[in-house]
Formats: C-alpha cells, sequence, structure tokens
C-alpha cells in the first residue's frame, strides 16, 4: 500500500505567514508557567507581603529582648568599667550612653508618630465612607475632619478657601463629601499621578537597560517602597522606616488579595501597542511590564492612603499613566508608546 503525502490547504490568511524573522518571540516560563517578564515585581510583592507567622513573630520577640538585654547588660559594665579606672572616661561613657538612649527614644517618638498618621488616615477613610451612610450632621463632621488634615499646608491654602467658599447652603451629604473630595483631593490626587508616572519611568528604564541578575527585583522593590512613601507624605501620613514596611506590605497585600498584579494582556496592548513587546528585545518587554506594574502599586497606595475613597473623582487608569510616563523612553528601539 502506497503513501501519499497529504497537502493542508491553510486558506488565504496564512500565506505570507511562514517567513520565521516575522514570528513573534517565544516568551519566557518559569517553573509555574508564567512569563518571566512579570516576575520581578510580583516577587517584590511576595517578599513585601509576606506576614510571619504566630510562631515567627514569638521567635522574633524573644530574640529581640534577649539582645536588648545582652545590650543593656554589656553597657552597663562597660561604663561601670570605665568609671573604676578613670572617672574622666566613665563620665564620658556615661554621657554617651545617654545620648544613645535619648536618640533611641526620639526615634521611636518618630515611628508611632507615623504609625498614628497613617491609623488616622484609615479613620477618615472610614468615617467618610459611613457619613455618606448616614446624615447631614455626620456629612459636615467627616468634612470637618478632613478640612483639617490639610489645614496647616502653605499648597492647601487655596483648595480651603475654595471650599469655605463653594460649601455654603448645601444641604445634601453626598453633595458635601463629594465637593470636599473634589476641592482638598484633586491637588492631591494630580501630585500623586506625578510620582507614580516617575516610579514607573525609573523602573521600566532601569530594568530595560542593566543587564544584571536581580537587578530589577531590587529597583523595582526600592522604587515602589519610595513611591508609596512619597504618596502616603502627600496624603498626610508621613511614616518612619518601621511605617514604610508596613505600608508596603499593607499595599502589596491589598493587590495580591484583589489579583490586580496579574498582567493582562489588554493592558500591555494599550500601553505598548499592538506589537511593541515582540518587535523590542526581552529586556526591553520586561521593562514595560515592570513598569506598567509600578503604576497598578502607585494606584493601589493611593487608594490605602487616600483620607477619602475614590467617589466624586475617578480613579486614575493604569494604562494612562503608563502611557504618559513611557512616551519617549523607548523611541529609537523599534516602537513608542502612544501618547494620551
Amino acid at each position: 500500500m502506497s503513501r501519499n503525502p497529504v497537502l493542508i490547504d491553510l486558506g488565504e490568511d496564512a500565506k505570507g505567514a511562514g517567513n520565521p524573522a516575522e514570528a513573534p518571540p517565544v516568551p519566557d516560563l518559569d517553573a509555574q508557567g508564567r512569563p518571566v517578564e512579570t516576575r520581578a515585581l510580583q516577587a517584590a510583592a511576595l517578599v513585601a507581603a509576606a506576614r510571619p507567622s504566630a510562631l515567627g513573630r514569638f521567635a522574633l520577640w524573644v530574640t529581640g529582648a534577649l539582645l536588648s538585654l545582652v545590650i543593656s547588660v554589656a553597657v552597663h559594665d562597660f561604663v561601670m568599667q570605665m568609671l573604676a579606672r578613670n572617672s574622666l572616661l566613665g563620665g564620658l561613657a556615661l554621657v554617651l550612653t545617654g545620648l544613645v538612649v535619648l536618640a533611641l527614644l526620639a526615634l521611636a517618638l518618630r515611628e508611632a508618630a507615623g504609625f498614628w498618621r497613617l491609623a488616622r488616615l484609615d479613620g477618615l477613610r472610614a468615617e467618610t465612607a459611613a457619613a455618606r451612610r448616614g446624615d447631614l450632621a455626620a456629612a459636615r463632621r467627616a468634612a470637618a475632619h478632613v478640612e483639617a488634615l490639610y489645614a496647616g499646608r502653605p499648597e492647601m491654602r487655596w483648595p480651603l478657601s475654595r471650599l469655605k467658599e463653594t460649601r455654603e447652603g448645601i444641604l445634601d451629604a453626598d453633595a458635601l463629601l463629594d465637593l470636599t473630595e473634589a476641592e482638598l483631593l484633586a491637588p492631591l490626587d494630580e501630585a500623586a499621578r506625578r510620582r507614580i508616572e516617575a516610579a514607573t519611568r525609573r523602573v521600566a528604564t532601569v530594568t530595560a537597560l542593566v543587564p544584571i541578575a536581580l537587578a530589577d527585583l531590587a529597583v523595582a522593590l526600592f522604587a515602589n517602597l519610595a513611591m508609596i512613601r512619597a504618596i502616603a507624605a502627600l496624603y498626610g501620613g508621613r511614616s518612619g522606616t518601621l511605617g514604610s514596611l508596613k505600608l508596603l506590605r499593607r499595599v502589596f497585600s491589598h493587590l495580591l488579595a484583589t489579583g490586580a498584579l496579574a498582567l493582562g494582556d489588554d493592558l500591555i496592548g494599550s500601553v505598548a501597542g499592538g506589537g511593541l513587546l515582540s518587535k523590542l528585545s526581552r529586556r526591553f518587554g520586561e521593562g514595560v511590564v515592570n513598569g506598567a506594574l509600578t503604576a497598578r502599586v502607585g494606584v493601589a497606595a493611593m487608594e490605602v492612603c487616600r483620607p477619602m475613597p475614590f467617589t466624586a473623582l475617578p480613579r486614575p487608569k493604569v494604562s494612562n499613566l503608563v502611557s504618559r510616563a513611557l512616551t519617549g523612553v523607548f523611541d529609537g528601539f523599534g516602537g513608542r508608546p502612544p501618547s494620551t
């Protein structure tokens, strides 16, 4: 029995598609089948959002208490030995020890103030959300608390004066809260957008141009931490080192809980154009993806740090932020993100 070759007609649409040079690059996948391009910032999110277990927290607390006891005893013995050997050196050691204790107390107070500011934003956000379901008196109290948050800032004098002029005669709770949000938070939202665009541009550029292993992970983590701290300070939640780490964990936990770190093809298409990632090298494609994920982190930080939820003002779109941030960044490398 003879076997004849079988020819399959692929149709008119498939003609001319057999050129290997025109084929898109094969995506790199990790062990879980995820694209490598999305791994850097997702790994940073997992690291930052990881919460230690109860046993781990207890072990950390016990270790910290033991180290504190050891250091305290060692410093006490050192000061006593200096006093016994030489009163002048002992007095100097005692003064330096007192200065160190005062510095540590000042740092502790600064961290406590940062935690209090973050808790204040959380309380205002819950109060304003509840006031929309209440009466006019509750809305006025919530609006007054938001106004008091920005009363001492020079750049907010003009929005505060406009709010005082236009809120007279408003007898609806939702209208009063919408006016407060529009007048006070609109300039802060615009400043937060600029911070997000700057961080997006930095992460995308460094990821694309620095071919060092784990450099994109380190840049993404530190750039996002600086961006989140700046956004929190804009809205009145300036925090210390520990408060910033807690805020970073809250933002990434929010993203992981809502699945917002899953970067879809629709976002890449709107940001980079139809064939940009297939025309550029893998590093430039990775830079675009990490930049888009940074923009999503920035929008989540706005939602976490804002004293009022997005109601009267629109929530920023990630595609618009990334398009403005990356316009002109990849000129000359085979594509250009569209401007909006």
